[in-house]
């Protein structure tokens, strides 16, 4: 298995995340609990595709931004009563610094869409 390094894990914020770019697909989201745990999904909310790297983390989850569904972090299952789930991604914690598999990034979930935040206006300019 070929690991990538991505960060190191003080470049995410305790209760916070941090956006990886992968040269396709939407982006993954690595998010850092108060445990100094890492854990990593789609960057897509299975309900209305919320950018979860924009949620608040708690314990194990993290809730969307968008409609406050609770998503595990270590599976990316939806909680109940709420259904659905995102993309997990391995992660591998050393000396500081926080890998990825490579062949996920290359590979997983390169089928789903980006999120979309609203419609795109057009502005005419004068």
């Amino acid at each position: 298995m070929s690991w990538t390094h991505v960060c190191d894990l003080q470049d995410i914020p305790v209760l916070g995340s941090r956006r990886v770019r992968r040269a396709a697909g939407v982006d993954v989201a690595l998010f850092r609990n108060a445990d100094d745990e890492v854990f990593a999904l789609l960057d897509r909310c299975p309900h209305k595709g919320g950018p979860l790297s924009q949620g608040i983390v708690f314990g194990r989850n993290v809730a969307c931004p968008l409609h406050n569904w609770t998503i595990g972090l270590a599976d990316g299952a939806a909680r109940e009563p709420d259904e659905g789930c995102t993309p997990a991604f391995q992660v591998k914690l050393e000396g500081g610094s926080v890998f990825l598999l490579q062949a996920e990034l290359d590979t997983l979930a390169l089928d789903l869409a980006a999120p979309v935040a609203g419609p795109r206006i057009p502005i005419a300019v004068a």
